[in-house]
């Protein structure tokens, strides 16, 4: 089914708000403006038009003016797009914006001592770091209003520490740079909704469309597939790019029918709850079925000595691919202790072949876990020996 829709997107652009055409190469750190961006590895184009769209999602609510946003200077290469669009709510109300060198708890707490109505954009695993940090169980958090965070998986187990720790003020988003953190949202109520029957279900998605967007899962022949199935997902909205610059090829497979296809493969409820499964890339086919990592790594996480996880598959003569855990453990802990949990929470064929216990994850400058080079190391044995 799609997701909400209030109100409906508008059935057309104007196109000619602006006659100058400003763009920039996201890669170099600076503030963009106006009707254009080039990012890599492709040039995309958006319209002004598309920012008051992106606006009107936002759910921001009045008296920003006299709040103080954080973000972060090293992550901006990476997550330009997104998190700049969502700072433009702030801004426009005349918000402060305190742009911290890199993502650094005691810094973080320390704005909160000198600053009120403290709001923070976050990458999951700089959510999950505060959640874990020993001085900010014990820090005042009384200034600090709302945590945006998107851009990666965040896991159940993470979001539960964190709720506790921060209570309410917690508010997911999800898109990409094609229609930049507007395809769906978690606000606060509802991760604080824990009355709810199917409360940490929820936790677990992303969301439901955000307003003025149209939002599906669709097959391989773009039919929308029942609640629940899962599936490629796509979006529709004004916030959508125009295309990609100067790209007929990739604008006509990432286009086609008039909605932006993601690659991110999910499923929706029947409220319009969307989760997300996996990247298409990162899905792991062994024996003729799909394997979603996510769902494993859920597991993992479960278990109170396992501080980081990562799933990825590695070649099979027989089976195609199988499965392999990555394992950032806090305490000593098994395989079998692992293999344990695995059986007794997923079906046989999805629990990992072989745990590969590590000191640590390759990321990228914002905390996203690089499972390309997880894969390499898999498939060239540069990782250390596994423990059995």
């Amino acid at each position: 089914m799609s997701g909400f829709i209030s109100p409906p997107p508008a059935t057309r652009r104007p196109r000619r708000l602006f006659r100058r055409e400003l763009w920039e190469r996201i890669t170099t750190g600076l503030i963009f403006a106006g009707l254009f961006m080039l990012m890599q590895p492709f040039s995309l184009t958006l319209f002004s038009y598309s920012f008051t769209v992106i606006l009107a999602g936002m759910e921001a609510p009045p008296n920003y003016g006299r709040d103080y946003i954080v973000s972060f200077h090293k992550i901006y290469p990476a997550l330009a797009a997104k998190y700049r669009v969502a700072l433009v709510p702030f801004l426009l109300q005349g918000a402060h914006q305190i742009v911290l060198p890199h993502f650094d708890v005691p810094a973080i707490l320390d704005v909160l001592r000198h600053h009120q109505r403290v709001s923070l954009f976050a990458a999951p695993t700089m959510l999950t770091r505060l959640a874990h940090a020993p001085e900010v169980a014990g820090a005042d958090l009384a200034d600090l209003k709302t945590i945006y965070y998107g851009g990666g998986p965040m896991y159940v187990a993470d979001l539960e520490k964190a709720l506790g720790l921060f209570g309410p003020r917690l508010y997911q988003l999800f898109g990409q740079g094609e229609s930049p953190m507007t395809i769906t949202g978690l606000n606060q109520r509802l991760h604080a909704d824990s009355a709810h029957p199917r409360w940490r279900e929820r936790l677990g998605s992303c969301g439901v469309a955000r307003s003025g967007v149209l939002a599906r899962v669709v097959d391989e022949d773009d039919r929308e597939v029942p609640p629940g199935e899962v599936g490629e997902i796509v979006t529709k909205s004004d916030c959508v790019m125009e295309g990609y610059w100067e790209n007929p090829a990739a604008n006509a497979e990432t286009l086609r029918g008039g909605w932006l296809h993601t690659r991110d493969l999910g499923s929706m409820d029947e409220d319009g709850f969307l989760t997300l499964r996996d990247r298409s890339k990162d899905m792991i086919i062994s024996g003729g079925s799909n394997i979603y990592p996510r769902e494993i790594e859920e597991v993992l996480l479960r278990h109170p000595a396992v501080a980081e996880c990562s799933v990825v598959g590695r070649p099979h003569p027989e089976w195609g691919e199988e499965v392999v855990a990555f394992i950032v453990s806090a305490a000593h802990v098994s395989p079998e202790d692992l293999d344990l949990l695995c059986r007794e929470n997923i079906a046989r064929f999805k629990r990992p072949r072989e745990y590969r216990f590590v000191d640590s994850l390759p990321k990228n400058h914002y905390g996203k876990v690089l499972k390309t080079e997880l894969r390499a190391q898999l498939a060239y044995g540069l990782q250390q020996s596994p423990r059995r």
